[in-house]
């Protein structure tokens, strides 16, 4: 079970002042020292906290995996068809959404997805696509070509808080027909250190969790390595 930072948020603080303070490449770097397996990134046309720029200078540099999340328009495909990520994750949201907030509607977006998929695995990159934890999208997934779901966890982060423990049905159901049909299964949005131990023992045939904003604010206190270590260690307990 992989643990991929995305570091937007860390780009957010260096655009404030401009310059190149903090230095992204340098926190990649260190991130994945500290034994992050992964760095996620998600440009937006607006750049304003990836740039197009970065996700270049970060597939020259990045010795484990990059991971490039977005939606998939023309930009974004000319962007990961020339860089060639290890990971492409497709999300649904228009470029102004603040953050990604809802799964694909499968079957609505069907051929538009299979056909970028089919693009993306001509070029050799692995496949990922955000959904919602429904059991019954898991087959048009497989159907569309796509080697992996990414399953948006908000709504089991908001019942895990809330004491709902069964908040977490959904999730094992659509992981396990997933793997069931032969997709590698990915996480990611609104999992802390709060709930990520409890959602990697429901669920251990995760094979990757994709985590940005709680780490990245979790490091203000913990500080960066002690952090990447704390969320490594929550992915490996187990019951």
């Amino acid at each position: 079970m992989k643990l991929s930072v995305n570091i937007n948020k860390i780009a957010t603080i260096r655009n404030a002042r401009g310059g190149n303070t903090p230095n992204l490449l340098l926190a990649a770097s260190r991130i994945e020292s500290f034994g992050a397996d992964g760095i996620t990134v998600h440009p937006r046309p607006d750049e304003r906290h990836i740039r197009y720029a970065d996700v270049r200078d970060l597939k020259a540099q990045v010795q484990t995996e990059l991971n490039v999340e977005g939606y998939p328009n023309g930009s974004f495909m000319n962007l990961v068809l020339e860089v060639v990520p290890h990971q492409v994750t497709l999300v649904p949201d228009p470029p102004e959404a603040l953050t990604s907030n809802a799964g694909w509607d499968i079957e609505t977006n069907f051929n538009f997805l299979s056909g970028v998929i089919r693009q993306l695995k001509d070029a050799g990159i692995r496949t990922s696509i955000f959904v919602e934890a429904n059991i019954q999208h898991m087959q048009a997934a497989k159907d569309s070509g796509v080697d992996r779901i990414e399953l948006y966890t908000e709504s089991f982060a908001v019942g895990y808080h809330e004491g709902n423990k069964k908040a977490i049905e959904p999730f094992v159901q659509a992981a396990y027909k997933a793997r069931e049909l032969g997709l590698g299964v990915n996480a990611g949005h609104d999992l802390n250190l709060d709930n990520l131990a409890y959602f990697a023992q429901e669920i251990p045939i995760l094979d990757e969790v994709s985590i940005g904003h709680a780490l990245i604010s979790d490091a203000l206190y913990y500080g960066l390595e002690n952090t990447v270590r704390m969320y490594k260690q929550a992915l490996s307990i187990t019951k």
